[in-house]
């Protein structure tokens, strides 16, 4: 088949660079990267692959972990603090 249309883009130079270096370490050139993802939408009747928001990397979760517990722990600092004897005299025990 005669390659007869041309496709410009605008990329962002990191993101070109950064997708070019997979490419290559797989064997492909941009250009026919592009044609095996167009092959593929035309196959699927739509994108080859689900377009959803990432799940968290394990540094992300880990990030968010130690932020929850910073938030528990100023929140418990922050309540008042009684000894049994006070609770149990506060609740008639």
């Amino acid at each position: 088949m005669a390659k007869t249309d041309t496709v410009y883009m605008r990329i962002e130079p990191k993101l070109k660079a950064n997708a070019e270096a997979v490419l290559s370490s797989l064997g492909l050139t941009p250009n026919e990267a592009i044609n095996i993802f167009l092959n593929q939408v035309v196959l699927h009747k739509g994108l080859p692959f689900a377009v959803k928001i990432p799940p968290m990397t394990k540094a992300e979760a880990q990030a968010a972990f130690y932020e929850k517990i910073r938030e528990a722990e100023e929140s418990f600092a922050n309540e008042p603090h009684f000894t049994i004897e006070e609770l149990k005299e506060k609740l008639g025990v």
